[in-house]
């Protein structure tokens, strides 16, 4: 399954679409104010699926991640010299980066691919095709995108 995430070029606050191959709305991301990026995840119907809270005061991005209301675990950028990499804690999913951070693979524990997320270049706003392998729930992929997209933001990328 492929995703197409797409910021929206006039907003106040980070506010995605994300579409599947078809073109039809899967779900829609809204920033809410805070300390830090909250983003909150709704289905095509409007309802709340999740939220990626960023914490702050901390050394490296970390991001808290929440399906509904139930916490799941969170996803902090680990310190590496030329490729990007994240740990995210609550399935030991391993997310390493090209050295552009353009592109990003999520790995299994056991190395097998869970999705690939490309950036789109030449676009007016943040733009990433997500290929998340077959049978996947594509919520937790579409949460690690937005909180690497967030700490990207935050550094100022």
């Amino acid at each position: 399954m492929k995703l197409l995430f797409k910021q929206r070029f006039f907003s106040w606050l980070d506010s995605y679409d994300v579409y599947d191959e078809s073109g039809k709305t899967m779900f829609t991301v809204e920033g809410k104010l805070s300390w830090g990026h909250c983003l909150q995840i709704l289905d095509a119907a409007g309802n709340h699926v999740g939220t990626v809270k960023e914490e702050v005061l901390t050394f490296l991005p970390r991001f808290r991640m929440y399906v509904g209301e139930n916490y799941i675990g969170q996803l902090q950028k680990e310190f590496t010299f030329f490729r990007p990499s994240f740990h995210l804690d609550c399935n030991g999913w391993q997310v390493t980066g090209n050295w552009l951070e353009w592109e990003y693979d999520i790995t299994s524990e056991t190395g097998g691919r869970v999705a690939q997320i490309s950036k789109q270049l030449l676009n007016w706003t943040d733009t990433y095709i997500i290929d998340i392998s077959d049978g996947m729930n594509p919520l937790l992929p579409l949460m690690v995108v937005l909180a690497i997209d967030a700490a990207k933001c935050s550094s100022g990328q």
